[in-house]
């Protein structure tokens, strides 16, 4: 299993329109390639089903929210604070998304694609906000990937759509020399 996180580091309080707009924008990414969203730490306190309620409520984007309702019905959408300790294990082994991975953390695209295809899963952390992912998260997760292996920055909503689609292309290159 391959799972797209979304950690908020915007407002934890009060509801942007970054934040459902961001989930909006990830759920077609998740269904196209075949990523479970998580999210953490998003100001709502609702449900996942009344969140995907106010997704399609408020937005146009990812058809009016539809993706996020698939996500959601197919048990592929988890919403929940950021754990204090561990994530829950159902989720795979913890990858860092950044620019600049600790070397003794770095994984390639390939050796993260290589291992998916040997059924490991991994759950991919990204940070929405001006800072990105929190430096504590840094030492939490086993692994750092920089998706474009060049040390770019990539705006958030970039690299929701970034790692899935070079993962998935990755894969099926993979699979298709097997």
């Amino acid at each position: 299993m391959l799972t797209l996180g979304i950690v908020n580091t915007y407002d934890k309080i009060k509801v942007l329109d970054a934040h459902y707009r961001a989930i909006a924008r990830a759920a077609p990414i998740c269904h196209a390639f075949g990523f479970h969203l998580a999210l953490y730490d998003f100001p709502f306190k609702m449900s996942a089903e009344e969140l995907v309620a106010y997704v399609m409520e408020k937005t146009t984007i990812g058809e009016s929210g539809s993706y996020l309702k698939i996500l959601y019905e197919k048990n592929h959408l988890s919403v929940s604070d950021l754990p204090k300790k561990g994530f829950p294990s159902q989720f795979g082994e913890i990858v860092i998304t950044t620019s600049k991975p600790d070397p003794k953390r770095q994984v390639t695209p390939v050796n993260i694609a290589e291992e998916a295809l040997r059924s490991r899963s991994f759950l991919f952390l990204v940070g929405l906000g001006h800072k990105g992912l929190p430096k504590e998260l840094f030492e939490r997760g086993k692994y750092h990937l920089d998706i474009t292996c060049k040390g770019l920055s990539l705006e958030t909503c970039t690299a929701i759509g970034a790692i899935p689609a070079h993962l998935s292309g990755l894969m099926a290159n993979l699979e298709t020399k097997k």
